[in-house]
């Protein structure tokens, strides 16, 4: 364990500055709150521990938002809505049952956007024709000729262009695309997230990526 090295002075007899070691530059650094601890305020009703777990995930939350959303007063709008569905879920929240809290925030905060674009039942912001002529030309030499490659969706899904493609989509394969490719998460951390059989997930990928090979298919 690491300590403190301040220390203060004072004057000896003799006029020499003397450094003496203070009790409190002994004792270890205070320990940052866990999140689970913070949760434990807040159902005590401390406001301001609610405002520390806003602080610490907002970053997290509102990338992962963005993924869904392209627009910034859209993204701001979800994260509000994320953050008050999870204010009122704490009560339900406990690591006995289920993941840390990370976890269970993501999971949230994914099931809050699905339910946006299935309420919508409309292309969410993005269009074919919002794609430039440089992406044009990314795509075209990507996709190669006449064919497309698993990792060829993957690098699609993965880049700033993702929104404008997977909008025309969807929701259900959307979310699919985005969490494999876009998030990185395996099958069993995507059935997981979404409470879905693994069995499930594989079939909506299989489905998703049927559907976006139709859509890439237009650049070939």
């Amino acid at each position: 364990m690491l300590l403190s090295a301040q220390k203060k002075s004072r004057m000896d007899e003799t006029g020499r500055n003397v450094e003496l070691a203070t009790i409190e530059s002994y004792l270890p650094a205070p320990q940052e709150a866990t999140d689970e601890s913070l949760v434990e305020a807040i159902r005590d009703g401390d406001d301001l521990a609610f405002e520390q777990i806003f602080e610490r995930h907002r970053r997290r939350i509102a990338r992962m938002v963005g993924r869904f959303f392209t627009r910034p007063d859209r993204v701001e709008e979800m994260l509000q809505e994320v953050f008050a569905k999870v204010y009122f879920a704490l009560g339900d929240y406990s690591t006995d049952r289920g993941p840390a809290f990370g976890a269970w925030l993501s999971r949230v905060a994914i099931n809050c956007c699905y339910d946006e674009l299935r309420r919508a039942r409309r292309r969410p912001e993005g269009s074919i024709s919002d794609i430039t002529s440089e992406e044009v030309d990314w795509l075209s030499a990507r996709l190669g000729a006449g064919s497309i490659s698993r990792d060829a969706e993957s690098a699609v899904v993965s880049r700033d262009l993702a929104n404008k493609l997977l909008a025309r989509l969807s929701p259900d394969d959307r979310v699919v695309l985005t969490l494999l490719d876009a998030e990185e998460l395996s099958v069993a951390e995507i059935a997981e997230l979404m409470d879905w059989k693994v069995s499930k997930v594989k079939v909506r990928a299989h489905r998703a990526r049927q559907s976006l090979r139709r859509v890439l298919g237009e650049f070939v």
